[in-house]
């Protein structure tokens, strides 16, 4: 076999590589932003929203 071949597939430019970054690192902020929201929304509401009847 020969190392030597082009990779298959799609060859991202080092453009499109650092828009692919900067795109993956606002949806990790915004969903750690949400995470944060529901957690102070949750201790917000007290431990009463943990206690509810079957």
């Amino acid at each position: 076999m020969d190392d030597k071949r082009k990779p298959d597939g799609i060859v991202l430019t080092e453009a499109q590589k650092r828009s692919r970054r900067q795109r993956s690192i606002a949806i990790a902020l915004a969903l750690g932003v949400l995470v944060v929201l529901f957690f102070a929304v949750t201790m917000v509401k007290g431990p009463g929203v943990l206690v509810r009847p079957l």
